[in-house]
């Protein structure tokens, strides 16, 4: 009996060393790209979390000058990473995605997080006025540029407008260091979207007051999204004020074949 036990735990320790490395998979990289009047540290809480959990994570620069360009921009990136891809976007972030997730055939799923999904020839500004409730456009304050003008949105209505269920210290340290658009960013319109040939994931607030809940939920539908989430009275920065339903949403994509 004990000359069968000392035979046995070699066999053991090399069963062992083997299933670990048979079953682990690499996990896909999660590529975070932020949307208008931001920057990649909007991404900051979803980041911890993913982070946590295993996966690497990126979050790209956008520009913000134009569709193309920030297109471009997340593109190139995205040849860089080896092994598989989650794309995924928050507000304006939603039409680079869709337009940049065509250069890499690793890209594996997109996720929409209170997200344009533009389809060919949309703009954002074209979807954020096709149902009532979108950003007014009194709440932006246009900076002139040589050619055209970068938007930001007036102190007095980014609380209310664009982070409501954000504290107000928050919200104002928030609206001091967004990042402006250019207004042609906004009127560019789409090119083939990543969303028809690519599976995608929606999640937004139902108190979204700059991309209207009726948009995401018609944009959502339009895409046969695997999976939509609202989240009961959130504002258009659920990616700050949810970052663990985020989190859950951006795994659940990873991980589903």
């Amino acid at each position: 009996m004990i000359k069968f036990i000392l035979t046995l735990i070699p066999v053991l320790f090399a069963a062992a060393a083997v299933v670990p490395a048979a079953a682990q998979t690499p996990r896909p990289t999660i590529v975070l790209v932020h949307g208008a009047f931001a920057d990649g540290s909007s991404w900051s809480p979803v980041m911890k979390r993913l982070q946590a959990d295993g996966y690497p994570v990126i979050a790209a620069a956008n520009p913000l000058r134009s569709l193309a360009a920030d297109s471009d921009a997340v593109a190139g990136l995205l040849k860089t990473i080896k092994g598989t891809i989650v794309l995924v976007g928050h507000s304006y972030g939603g039409m680079v995605i869709s337009n940049a997730a065509g250069a890499s055939s690793e890209v594996k799923a997109l996720v929409y997080v209170d997200g344009f999904a533009p389809d060919t020839g949309e703009s954002a500004a074209l979807l954020a006025g096709k149902f009532p409730g979108g950003i007014p456009n009194e709440a932006l304050a246009p900076a002139p540029l040589a050619n055209g003008a970068d938007l930001y949105i007036r102190a007095d209505r980014y609380h209310a407008v664009f982070a409501a269920d954000v504290g107000q210290a928050e919200a104002t340290l928030m609206q001091e260091m967004q990042r402006p658009v250019t207004q042609a960013a906004f009127t560019e319109t789409s090119g083939q979207p990543a969303w028809k040939s690519i599976p995608s994931w929606f999640i937004y607030g139902d108190a979204d007051l700059c991309i209207p809940p009726a948009a995401h939920a018609f944009m959502a539908d339009r895409a046969h999204a695997k999976q939509v989430v609202v989240v009961k009275g959130g504002s258009h920065v659920t990616l700050v004020t949810h970052p663990d339903v985020v989190a859950k949403v951006i795994e659940r994509a990873a991980t589903t074949q």
